[in-house]
């Protein structure tokens, strides 16, 4: 079968652009139900393996930050760590006080990079799968409603076959 969202939907676009027209239906087809309701369960069959994907890239943005924040914890502790154990000599404690802040600030300034391309980088793949999956929705619905029609029109009573 389809490999996923994306061909499954250029399947059931297919299906609708290859249907038979109906006679003096204007924009109306007929539709094999059976194969087209075969590509709905296949896409909603896929659409939880889509999500369940949208939550391990947030999941992997969580983990990212927090890998972020032990890092700058720890360059933080060993940055506090090493300017307690300088010698407390005046010229020798400023500096290293003054070292320890750059360390500080280092640290903090990439925490907050990891954590904004983290964040970037998450939004923007959600907000690509979410339009993705809009668009298959928007299309499935669609399909359905010309597929109503159709069925509608072919009982209609009084026509002839």
């Amino acid at each position: 079968m389809a490999s996923g969202i994306d061909e499954l939907v250029n399947m059931l676009y297919d299906t609708v652009s290859d249907a038979w027209a109906i006679p003096f239906g204007a924009e109306k087809c007929l539709i094999e139900r059976e194969k087209l309701l075969n590509l709905i369960d296949e896409i909603r069959e896929n659409l939880p393996k889509d999500l369940e994907q949208a939550r391990a890239i947030v999941e992997n943005r969580n983990e990212i930050l927090l890998q972020a924040k032990r890092e700058a914890d720890a360059i933080k502790a060993a940055a506090e760590e090493r300017a307690k154990h300088m010698v407390a000599e005046d010229e020798i404690v400023i500096s290293t006080r003054q070292k320890a802040n750059e360390l500080i600030n280092m640290a903090e300034t990439k925490a907050k990079e990891l954590r904004r391309a983290a964040n970037d980088y998450a939004e923007d793949t959600l907000r690509r799968l979410e339009d993705v999956i809009e668009q298959a929705l928007g299309e499935t619905r669609e399909s359905r409603k010309q597929f109503k029609t159709a069925v509608v029109k072919n009982n209609t009573p009084g026509k002839e076959e």
